[in-house]
């Protein structure tokens, strides 16, 4: 018989799609509590998805011995705090994007869940569990695309002065980072869940669209460590939304659909050098197992790592690498340089990306 394991969200917000996917997989998770300030929201998702019990106190969750899994759905300022204290706890942890604000407080997660000896903590990275991505990732495995030369990510989509009306939205201290951060993140992953590391990046940032704190427009010129090369666009301004992925190999051309928020989904083109190879390629592609996709994908994967007692699907040294090309990003927009990567302890911007006068701030405040 399958062990479903039992849930407490922390949130309401973004928690609604996480529940949208746990629904899809009752034989998997119970969602038994839903923890949120916002009374208001987190009954409406309490009486929706039939969640028998609505507190605003996060300390029950970690205290309880009915919860093996807590799922981390609030603002990003929060999430290295809450994350420590479930893993501490003794619960596995699923936690929302961006994951943390440096890379240095992702080292020393790494070193709280090593201690804790058991629990596991997944960051949240769904799009590359979209069929189109997952079909790339395949035809790479069976040695049908070739040498990579060039990959190309537009992240183009609208957010209007009605979005920043959220307290903690376009703010260095509550956000962590603007755009480039917590939109475009998926972009980052899907980059190198694909290519592996980066290896060095130049980027321009500027804030354009909104009158925030942070950045809403974005380039980014890569070089990844497999010796190919990536263009990424990130805006806030595009009136038309569209997302867009496009792998160049030497054996073929990948290209997603343009469909903002599921662009990692079906029906993605794939395009050969010639008809023997298309050929080759179309009968991979006939024979691929179609998964769910999305959360309910990703959770699925880390219901079986935690059963079986396996690695997460999306593990913290992924999301390392998302956030090693943030902080490269914000350095070389500061600095107007290149900066190469892995970030390590001796960068500048190693405990914090915040701008000089934040990072000082946060440091007194330490």
């Amino acid at each position: 018989m399958t062990r479903k394991l039992r849930v407490g969200i922390v949130g309401a917000g973004i928690a609604e799609r996480h529940l949208a996917g746990f629904d899809w997989i009752k034989d998997l998770y119970e969602v038994v509590v839903l923890c949120s300030l916002d009374e208001d929201r987190g009954r409406k998702l309490c009486d929706r998805y039939a969640i028998p019990e609505y507190t605003q106190d996060v300390d029950t969750l970690f205290r309880r011995d009915d919860l093996d899994l807590v799922d981390i759905c609030t603002p990003p300022d929060s999430h290295f705090d809450l994350s420590r204290r479930g893993i501490e706890a003794g619960k596995h942890i699923i936690c929302e994007k961006p994951l943390f604000g440096s890379i240095a407080e992702v080292d020393e997660m790494a070193g709280i869940v090593a201690r804790a000896n058991g629990p596991k903590l997944m960051p949240i990275f769904q799009y590359r569990y979209g069929t189109g991505l997952q079909k790339v990732k395949m035809l790479i495995e069976k040695g049908l695309t070739g040498r990579p030369f060039l990959t190309t990510i537009e992240t183009h989509w609208w957010r209007g002065p009605a979005y920043y009306e959220v307290p903690w939205r376009g703010k260095w201290k509550s956000e962590l980072g603007g755009g480039l951060l917590g939109h475009a993140i998926h972009a980052h992953d899907m980059l190198n869940y694909v290519h592996g590391a980066c290896a060095e990046v130049f980027s321009y940032g500027a804030t354009l669209v909104n009158p925030i704190e942070v950045e809403d427009t974005a380039t980014l010129s890569v070089k990844m460590a497999n010796g190919s090369l990536a263009s990424l666009s990130m805006t806030l301004g595009s009136r038309k939304e569209i997302s867009r992925l496009r792998f160049c190999f030497h054996d073929l051309v990948a290209e997603s659909i343009l469909e903002p928020y599921t662009m990692g989904r079906d029906p993605w083109t794939f395009i050969a050098g010639d008809e023997a190879h298309q050929a080759r390629v179309d009968e991979a592609l006939a024979a691929y197992e179609t998964h769910e996709d999305g959360y309910t994908r990703q959770f699925e994967l880390f219901h079986a790592a935690i059963v079986e007692d396996g690695e997460p699907p999306v593990t913290l040294q992924d999301a390392r690498n998302s956030l090693e090309l943030v902080t490269a990003a914000y350095h070389s927009q500061r600095t107007g340089q290149p900066t190469p990567l892995p970030i390590t302890a001796s960068h500048p911007l190693y405990r914090s990306w915040l701008p000089d006068d934040m990072r000082a701030a946060q440091k007194f405040q330490s």
